[in-house]
């Protein structure tokens, strides 16, 4: 079973960078499919945002996001990041990490999901 906590979030202005961070305990075990998720407002479904393979490293993005965020993986330390450049207002939101579908990997694997860390990106 796989334990995830984020943390990282913060408030910044429009064009800052943050990073997330997901304590990902036993994911290198159980999960093939990791990622980050976010919902934009309480009324809004969450969307895949970065994923990644834990074997393989090969990583899938939302198109809003190509080219500003970077996932990366810790497997000594069971760490998924998330480097979230030239922020934008519309990428507020609550974020989190979760598996993900390994047979379409912005989507998640199921609707188990943690407390999530907070975005908020000012213009």
């Amino acid at each position: 079973q796989v334990h995830l906590v984020e943390s990282g979030g913060g408030s910044v202005q429009a064009g800052g960078s943050l990073r997330l961070s997901c304590a990902a305990s036993g994911y290198t075990y159980f999960a093939n499919c990791i990622g980050w998720f976010r919902r934009q407002a309480p009324e809004k479904e969450r969307e895949g945002v970065a994923t990644i393979y834990s074997d393989s490293n090969r990583e899938y993005y939302a198109d809003s996001v190509k080219g500003r965020f970077a996932i990366s993986q810790d497997k000594a330390t069971e760490t998924v990041f998330l480097q979230m450049n030239s922020l934008k207002p519309e990428d507020s939101g609550m974020y989190y990490c979760a598996e993900c579908n390994y047979w379409s990997p912005l989507r998640p694997r199921s609707n188990s999901w943690g407390h999530g860390t907070q975005v908020t990106v000012s213009s």
